[in-house]
């Protein structure tokens, strides 16, 4: 069932409003970054379908696609990334109920996270607030999450629901492919032959680390 109408709830530090443009199409494009064959989703009801919300910005009011947790009310996210990630912000839409969650605890680069896992102090946590047009962006501490590689979520508790429901997570942000450099040994001569280097202005050499 789509959400109903949002709360006009006051937001807390961190919290801003964000309105429709062309570039949040391109803002929120960081889920093309995602390596989707690795993410997971712990505790979610249908098997993949926590991969099913992170999704291009246009479709994020499109609630036929929607992960819905099963034993309880947590949901916990290890999304790996293609390379690096700078991230700034998130936006999550639910529905104007019980399900939607009501706090967020961000990790950075803790692979394969569990719920065994989550007793540890987060990166930032956030509460949240009803959104169901995805229009409330968490702004994240940017030095804390530039240079991540691999993102966990987890959402621990909703308003009072027995699942949460969520239809839509939304990742701001910039994204670096990860270079591996290689160590290229040069050697140079000491006492260089004046007839080994011919034309010497048209054939420059360069070394070039890899």
């Amino acid at each position: 069932m789509p959400p109903h109408g949002g709360h006009g709830s006051t937001c807390c530090e961190g919290d801003s409003h964000k309105n429709e443009t062309q570039e949040m199409g391109v803002e929120y494009s960081l889920y093309t970054k995602i390596n989707k064959d690795n993410l997971e989703c712990l505790n979610e009801e249908c098997e993949g379908s926590g991969k099913t919300i992170f999704k291009p910005w246009v479709e994020r009011l499109n609630f036929d696609t929607v992960v819905e947790s099963d034993a309880d009310a947590e949901l916990l996210f290890n999304i790996p990334f293609t390379g690096n990630i700078k991230l700034k912000g998130i936006i999550v839409v639910g529905e104007d109920n019980e399900t939607h969650p009501s706090r967020m605890r961000i990790f950075k680069n803790r692979p394969s996270m569990t719920f065994d896992d989550v007793s540890i102090s987060p990166d930032q946590e956030f509460v949240l607030h009803h959104d169901t047009q995805g229009t409330l962006e968490y702004a994240t501490k940017v030095v804390t999450f530039n240079n991540v590689h691999h993102l966990s979520l987890h959402f621990p508790s909703n308003f009072g629901g027995d699942k949460t429901k969520i239809y839509y997570i939304g990742l701001r942000g910039e994204f670096f492919v990860s270079h591996h450099h290689g160590v290229t040994i040069c050697n140079y001569e000491s006492a260089p032959n004046i007839s080994d280097h011919k034309n010497q202005l048209d054939e420059i050499s360069g070394h070039t680390v890899q």
